[in-house]
């Protein structure tokens, strides 16, 4: 019953994130978009930047702090041994979602990763299994879910937890669950653990906030397209489909003009529509026009002669002669004089 009792007290700040994408969308006055997906439309976008703007007072006032102390006092090779022993059981969560996706290759490579890092790598503080060519890929139970077919549902920021959206809020719980804090007994000592977690993970990402506080000029808007994109790239394998948009029915419904359809079947190029009005032409520089194909009955010239034939649409426009005198040719070198 204790440790029941612990297990519940232990996921309460886990689901928070969950109760408050809840209590959001009843809050909320704009539908989802189907196309939230393209970073571009957030119909929470209020609520949104007022809790972005909370996570980075924390980040700011808290965070930033202790993951300065963090690299500070921890000598450099404990701080990766702290690191790589978080990172093992990320890659054991990997595994089970990777076999839950269906990919079984992936799930053995971090499965042996895990078992290599585990037992040669002293309880996951080193790393051998990337000497040995087990790289590591990542997945959690958010990704699972799209791997599946649940749309990602409208953008969100979450209370500490930060970027998110509908599908990956469900799945934290889960996603947050898997860490080294599963192996001490109190309740006290599993939060100082994940803190360590929280601590170790904001430490690495110290380097990029830097280049974001110098680059974005609206961080909101940078977080937010910079984490759809990404979530949607990993779901799909890093080849994502193309995202629909708007005036796409109607381009492809719009009919090509008849002549255009049977000049395409003949290979020949179109005619260039005519107008009233008039061209000038500079006897400086000579005039190319193409030919446009004719009828079936050849059309008459104002001389009274029949045009040539259309040329194929592969052939280079013909030169026309300026008016004037027709030259007169040289006489051949070999011709005797007069």
């Amino acid at each position: 019953m204790k440790f029941t009792a612990q297990r519940i007290a232990r996921a309460v700040p886990r689901v928070i994130g969950a109760l408050m994408l809840a209590v959001v969308a009843g809050c909320a006055t704009a539908p989802p978009d189907r196309h939230v997906a393209d970073g571009g439309k957030d119909p929470w976008e209020p609520f949104n930047r007022k809790m972005f703007a909370f996570n980075d007072t924390v980040d700011t006032y808290a965070l930033k702090p202790a993951a300065k102390a963090y690299q500070a006092v921890l000598p450099t090779p404990v701080q990766k041994g702290v690191h790589n022993f978080f990172g093992n059981f990320s890659d054991a969560w990997s595994a089970v979602n990777k076999l839950m996706q269906g990919k079984f290759e992936d799930s053995a490579v971090m499965t042996a990763r895990f078992v290599t890092n585990t037992t040669i790598g002293i309880a996951g503080l080193f790393d051998p299994a990337t000497e040995l060519g087990l790289d590591r890929r990542s997945s959690d139970l958010g990704l699972t879910l799209g791997h599946w077919g649940l749309e990602p549902g409208p953008y969100v920021v979450l209370p500490l937890f930060g970027s998110s959206d509908f599908r990956d809020a469900l799945a934290l719980p889960a996603d947050t669950y898997v860490t080294p804090a599963l192996l001490v007994p109190s309740y006290w000592q599993k939060i100082g653990v994940d803190a360590v977690g929280v601590v170790d993970a904001r430490a690495g990402l110290l380097g990029a906030s830097q280049m974001l506080d110098e680059l974005a000029f609206d961080r909101y808007t940078f977080m937010r397209d910079a984490y759809v994109t990404r979530r949607r790239s990993l779901v799909f394998d890093g080849n994502p489909p193309p995202l629909p948009e708007d005036g796409d029915d109607d381009d492809k419904s719009a009919p090509a003009p008849a002549g255009a359809a049977s000049q395409t079947q003949n290979g020949l190029k179109p005619a260039l529509p005519t107008s009233g009005a008039k061209t000038s032409m500079s006897s400086e520089e000579p005039v190319t026009v193409a030919l446009a194909p004719t009828a079936q009955e050849p059309a008459s010239s104002p001389g009274g002669g029949v045009q040539p034939a259309p040329l194929p649409a592969s052939a280079p426009p013909l030169p026309v002669p300026l008016p004037g005198p027709a030259p007169v040719p040289p006489p051949p070198a070999s011709a005797p004089h007069a």
